[in-house]
């Protein structure tokens, strides 16, 4: 499986990009799973459901499972989280997982950024950012595309990976 990140600060644009590349890519034949960093404490279950009432109980592990959806939930319980390569490892094999987040890892990556945001670009300290997706034109020492042109930045990113 290839791998390849979208990362960047906050309110930078990852998850739109992020959805609009999955459409794109999808649309291609080509199969895709994702992988989000999450930063903060986060829920996908709700109180009051059996699943939630399972995990609160203290169940390390809550599979839910259905004719059109399968979802795992893992408690960590103080254990540390788990490293990316690690993840990975635990999706079904398909063509690309996209990766949001993880701007510390190793894996190649686009960087969203917005200028309204103030923030600085991540790419000329990060050899491992290999293009940016800016909403205005930067110069920099390596691609710099559109943040709304999904298709060539789908080519880009399709084309690093050998897809």
């Amino acid at each position: 499986m290839k791998l390849y990140g979208v990362t960047g600060w906050k309110n930078a644009g990852k998850t739109g990009l992020m959805e609009r590349l999955v459409t794109e890519i999808t649309g291609r034949g080509i199969t895709v799973s994702t992988i989000k960093h999450a930063h903060h404490t986060f829920d996908v279950d709700h109180p009051g459901k059996d699943s939630y009432r399972h995990r609160s109980a203290g169940a390390s592990e809550v599979l839910l499972a259905s004719r059109t959806r399968v979802a795992l939930m893992q408690e960590l319980r103080g254990a540390p989280e788990p490293p990316l390569c690690d993840l990975v490892k635990r999706l079904n094999p398909v063509d690309l997982i996209l990766i949001e987040g993880y701007k510390r890892d190793s894996h190649p990556k686009i960087e969203a950024h917005r200028a309204e945001t103030g923030n600085p670009l991540i790419a000329p300290n990060d050899p491992n950012i290999h293009a940016v997706a800016s909403d205005v034109p930067l110069a920099l020492d390596r691609p710099v595309f559109d943040l709304n042109d999904t298709a060539a930045i789908a080519d880009f990113i399709l084309s690093e990976v050998g897809l």
